[in-house]
């Protein structure tokens, strides 16, 4: 097999297929931003009283997912129409005559299509997560906006201990239960302990304050009451403390801090937010932030999936109008995220693997775009 070559046919090809797909990530990303968020901050300003202002700002920091949503729909679309056109035009029979395969003549188009998913990768991962942080961080703090990820209200952390039994089975027994009623951002508001570390309620500490101490690994807390429990009963006044410290692990601040929405989490982000999650026993959220993390990975190469189907497509003979590629890429479009949405959901409920919910949409679009090619090729 001959290496590839670049051609002036490359370059004629490269020049039908830059145009249209830079303009048609503009017109994506215009229809994305338009629909999906003037409409809802239209609300919150009249109904929530969301500073125009910060308004403005979330409206230019939602910009970069949608144009991250475009991206492969502006392939499939340019694509369709470049190849469209050139079979219209009577130019890809010409190309035909002159002894060059269909493989050949949509390598151009795999190329591109290979450029805007290494694209969409860094784009997903270097802008979108902090741009959708910033907003839900504006929403939070200007109107108290509740969501689900985002922990700035009752935060718990259960720590447990394994215990080796005279039976010789290990058992996991809670160690510590610790509460928070508020995260400011830095510090724990109103906080409540419970130390059963030996299998029964031992102390409770109520604390106006607590901030971890990073130099001594441990939690320093202010203005608070400790309360000894012997044999179950609470001793009816506490120890009154300015400042103490006690040991705990600082996961109950990471939980804290690093608590967003697996679209406002880049790939290393999540992949450590994981690992705090199981500390917590919560199977069915690490199961989601698998399945989200997997689909980081894999949602960039829906790219060349969408150029070999738009090439493939886009080649054959007939009549197309710009009109006619534009339904027929919307079309597609729906399918595949419909397919994708059932796929993701089988993973969410643990009936396939994480793995496997985030890669069999491509792996079926790769097989019909690669039967299409073939299809016509021959």
């Amino acid at each position: 097999m001959r290496p590839f070559k670049f051609s002036i046919l490359d370059s004629y090809l490269f020049q039908e297929l830059i145009p249209p797909f830079i303009f048609s990530v503009a017109i994506f990303s215009t229809l994305g931003v338009a629909i999906a968020t003037l409409s809802d901050l239209s609300y919150k300003i009249v109904n929530a009283n969301l500073p125009f202002i910060y308004a403005l700002q979330i409206f230019f920091l939602k910009i970069p997912e949608y144009v991250a949503y475009a991206l492969p729909i502006s392939v499939l679309l340019t694509t369709l129409m470049t190849y469209s056109r050139l079979s219209k035009d009577s130019e890809l029979i010409a190309f035909y005559n002159c002894g060059l395969s269909l493989y050949r003549l949509i390598t151009p188009a795999l190329i591109l299509s290979l450029i805007v998913t290494g694209l969409t990768f860094i784009f997903n991962e270097l802008i979108v997560p902090n741009a959708n942080y910033k907003a839900t961080t504006i929403l939070v703090e200007q109107i108290n906006e509740q969501r689900k990820f985002l922990l700035r209200q009752d935060i718990f952390y259960p720590e447990y201990v394994n215990v080796k039994e005279k039976n010789g089975k290990n058992n996991k027994y809670l160690k510590t239960l610790f509460y928070a009623q508020e995260f400011d951002g830095e510090n724990m508001q109103s906080l409540t302990i419970l130390d059963t570390e030996k299998k029964g309620l031992n102390k409770v500490i109520i604390s106006e304050k607590g901030t971890w101490n990073n130099q001594d690994k441990v939690w320093d807390l202010f203005n608070g009451f400790i309360y000894d429990i012997t044999k179950n009963q609470i001793k009816a006044e506490g120890k009154f403390f300015e400042k103490t410290q006690i040991s705990l692990p600082k996961t109950p601040l990471e939980l804290a801090s690093k608590s967003r929405d697996p679209y406002e989490m880049n790939i290393i982000q999540s992949l450590e937010y994981i690992k705090l999650l199981r500390l917590l026993g919560d199977d069915k959220t690490v199961l989601m932030f698998q399945v989200r993390t997997a689909q980081k990975i894999s949602f960039p190469f829906v790219c060349v999936i969408f150029g070999l189907v738009g090439s493939s497509l886009g080649s054959r003979p007939n009549n197309a109008s710009k009109a006619t590629s534009f339904g027929l890429c919307v079309g597609i479009v729906f399918f595949y995220y419909l397919g994708s949405f059932m796929i993701s959901s089988l993973g969410l409920i643990g009936i396939i693997s994480p793995l496997m919910a985030a890669w069999i949409p491509n792996f079926i679009g790769l097989l019909i775009g690669g039967f299409l090619l073939a299809k016509e090729n021959g």
